[in-house]
């Protein structure tokens, strides 16, 4: 079959299990690799081959960017050494605590003896975190922002650190590095130097958005930027996946929040979401495809022990950074902890590095499948369990809650607009019947949505601690934009606008940790 009617019959399963999935209520990358899987194993689709080339060339660059421009550097900065601690230590303790973990397991549990350099080649390449799955969660369930920024920041930036360490793990394996020395400079490089592309890329793509008040020219500049800055830096060994986060923070921050018309912004930001849509979709669909469950049956003790291994490692790596980081103003609860060590699942980059060995590669086979294995595992079974272990830690509000405040924000954007029919009214804008249908209308949804408010039952202690919050981070916000006005007008100088901005800032940081 042609290419093009393969990736047409794609998207078109990638559409029925969207609807599906959604009304089964199952997350929809979950469902998408499972149908995968029962597709690849009874051979109905012969797709591409998820390869290192095809990763790189059409599905990491939109993929990157897309979540690059919707990171706020503001709160990137504030949980910049969180995230820091995450994604360079993180990865490179993670790495060498599944290996240790792996070896020391395969050995005492009397399986395939796995020695030291295939240890850490494996932890390498299961380093980088993928909760798609998770995020889309949270969204749905409203979790705390600060918590869904951090597992975002985090498996945004930790991709780039787990290619250079799978990179340098693997040189060293094949005897062409030496050092530890020459490693720890050599990454240096390829990250730092693949920030400075990035950020040249993302400046003049910045720069250009500013000035243009069309449409499909800001989507190709944005388009550009994405793939210039990722594949500029690969051609030049750099880190291909550095250069494009820096290239959509850089662009998102100067350029098109910068930006005037409101219409360029809500366009780029649809096109950017429906491409991570198109692409996740197509990513799944085709890890589902990739793994064969004959070849995971064989070595499944194997592939336990390799799951094992990278769930302690990863609990060592967030649960050390949560203790590292608990005397200071960037703490964050040890629920949280729970929550990012239990949503670091694996993806496609670690399906991707494992296939990317060399052909001859002693092992290959071995890493292949174990981490295969350790992929699927972790989508299934974390993936599956988030909502109960959300639910139990009490972190994401209760549905109930949720409803309760869907009925609330309901109610008081009916009377806004039956204050508006009103006004307009008597403003002469529109004929008195106009105005008296619209009213009934209107006053027909309210008090259908007051009699379902009256229904529910919420607690009442979370309730009023729930509004509590968010009303003070709103009346937060508001003290920032009237103390910049004071400051704008000469009220006040800068040394005390910078003061009470500070202070201020930091009570919005507390209400994050809150779960506001």
């Amino acid at each position: 079959m042609q290419f093009e009617y393969v990736i047409l019959i794609l998207f078109v399963i990638a559409s029925i299990v969207a609807v599906l999935a959604k009304r089964l209520n199952l997350p929809y990358t979950i469902a998408l690799m499972a149908v995968g899987l029962v597709l690849g194993t009874l051979n109905l689709l012969e797709p591409p081959h998820l390869s290192k080339e095809l990763l790189y060339a059409i599905f990491l660059p939109p993929l990157i960017y897309e979540a690059a421009i919707h990171i706020d550097l503001e709160d990137l900065r504030k949980d910049f050494w969180t995230i820091f601690l995450l994604v360079v230590p993180g990865v490179i303790l993670s790495t060498l605590v599944s290996a240790a973990i792996l070896v020391w397991l395969s050995q005492i549990g009397k399986l395939q003896n796995i020695p030291w350099s295939l240890g850490i080649l494996f932890g390498a390449a299961v380093a980088a975190t993928d909760p798609i799955a998770v995020v889309a969660l949270f969204k749905r369930l409203g979790a705390p922002k600060r918590l869904r920024f951090l597992i975002e920041g985090e498996s945004l930036l930790n991709d780039g650190t787990s290619i250079v360490v799978f990179t340098i793990a693997l040189e060293f394996f094949l005897a062409t590095t030496h050092s530890i020395e020459s490693a720890a400079v050599e990454f240096t490089k390829v990250v730092g130097f693949g920030i400075f592309i990035g950020a040249i890329v993302g400046i003049l793509a910045a720069v250009s958005l500013r000035r243009i008040d069309d449409a499909m020219i800001a989507i190709t500049i944005t388009t550009v930027a994405a793939f210039a800055s990722f594949l500029v830096a690969d051609r030049l060994g750099a880190s291909g996946v550095m250069s494009t986060v820096a290239a959509g923070l850089l662009t998102q921050d100067i350029g098109i929040s910068k930006n005037a018309f409101a219409s360029i912004k809500l366009t780029i930001e649809t096109f950017w979401e429906y491409i991570a849509f198109a692409m996740n979709s197509l990513i799944f669909l085709l890890m589902g495809f990739t793994i064969k469950l004959d070849m995971l049956f064989d070595l499944w003790p194997v592939i336990l022990v390799a799951y094992l291994a990278v769930l302690v490692a990863r609990f060592f790596v967030v649960g050390g950074t949560w203790a590292l980081l608990w005397p200071t103003s960037m703490r964050f609860p040890f629920g949280w902890a729970l929550v990012l060590w239990w949503g670091g699942l694996r993806g496609a980059l670690s399906m991707v590095l494992a296939l990317s060995l060399p052909e001859g590669f002693a092992f290959k086979d071995l890493i292949v499948t174990l981490v295969f294995g350790v992929v699927l595992l972790s989508i299934f079974v974390q993936g599956l369990t988030m909502p109960l272990v959300l639910q139990l830690l009490k972190i994401a509000p209760a549905k109930i809650l949720r409803e309760y405040e869907l009925y609330k924000t309901r109610i008081a954007l009916i009377h806004a607009a039956i204050d508006k029919i009103q006004r307009y009214a008597k403003q002469h804008i529109i004929d008195p019947k106009t105005a008296e249908k619209l009213t009934k209308e209107y006053e027909s949804k309210l008090s259908s949505s007051i009699e379902a408010l009256g229904k529910l039952q919420p607690d009442r202690e979370v309730t009023l601690k729930e509004e509590f919050l968010r009303i003070k981070r709103r009346l937060l916000l508001e003290q920032k934009e009237e103390l910049l006005e004071l400051y704008r007008s000469g009220a006040v100088s800068y040394e005390i606008y910078k003061e009470l901005q500070s202070k201020l800032d930091e009570e919005l940081f507390t209400l994050e940790n809150q779960g506001v």
